[in-house]
């Protein structure tokens, strides 16, 4: 039990490791040595757990599609509606790709157009995006006349634009940069009856990387 603890120690230890590598070099410069030695192993350690580069490039990307799930996985808190949900979450999404280096290797692992995307998170938030806003839709939420289409398109567009942009500069992944986009684009989104009941800012605390 204890020699099985400390290779799954020792595995997530190389999956963090690899995607710090991967944020700071590239992938196509990130090297198995940098890997293991920045986790502080052997590259026969590496290579017992990850047979190749690309063995471990997917396996960071799939954990980071675990990590993603968290932050959208919620359940629809009572009283909440589905557009405070959505705000929330992507407060909740931007803050986690601000502080979880996993979780956003996989999103640029996702832009990569040199390579075949397995899981493509981009994607999936775009999926999680609209099927809130299609039920925010049939809850009557949204102003009448509003295109769920429009709106998904404008919420994934300021999302992967934020985070692109935050490679360079966190800031563009802020909650106040989120709450400007949200004030933005609120009014065109909900009847102006229940604009108030809405918190641009988010009503949740801070997303923390697992």
């Amino acid at each position: 039990m204890v020699k099985q603890e400390r290779a799954a120690r020792t595995r997530d230890t190389l999956i963090r490791s690899a995607a710090e590598v991967f944020d700071r070099e590239g992938f196509s410069a990130a090297s198995l040595t940098s890997i293991s030695s920045r986790a502080g192993v052997s590259n026969g350690a590496l290579h017992f757990h990850f047979a190749s580069k690309a063995a471990l490039v997917d396996v960071v990307e799939e954990e980071a599609l675990t990590r993603l799930l968290a932050v959208t996985n919620s359940a629809l808190p009572p009283g909440t509606s589905h557009v405070q949900l959505l705000v929330d979450v992507t407060h909740a999404l931007t803050d986690a790709l601000r502080g979880d280096v996993v979780l956003r290797v996989g999103f640029a692992l996702s832009g990569k157009a040199s390579r075949q995307c397995r899981l493509d998170l981009r994607d999936r938030w775009r999926c999680w995006a609209e099927e809130t806003l299609k039920q925010a839709e049939f809850a009557g939420e949204l102003r009448r006349g509003t295109g769920v289409q429009d709106v998904v398109t404008a919420v994934v567009a300021a999302t992967i634009g934020f985070e692109v942009l935050g490679v360079r500069e966190s800031a563009w992944l802020s909650t106040s940069t989120v709450t400007r986009f949200w004030r933005l684009l609120l009014p065109t989104l909900v009847p102006a009856a229940s604009l108030a009941g809405i918190e641009a800012g988010g009503t949740r605390d801070p997303w923390t990387a697992v």
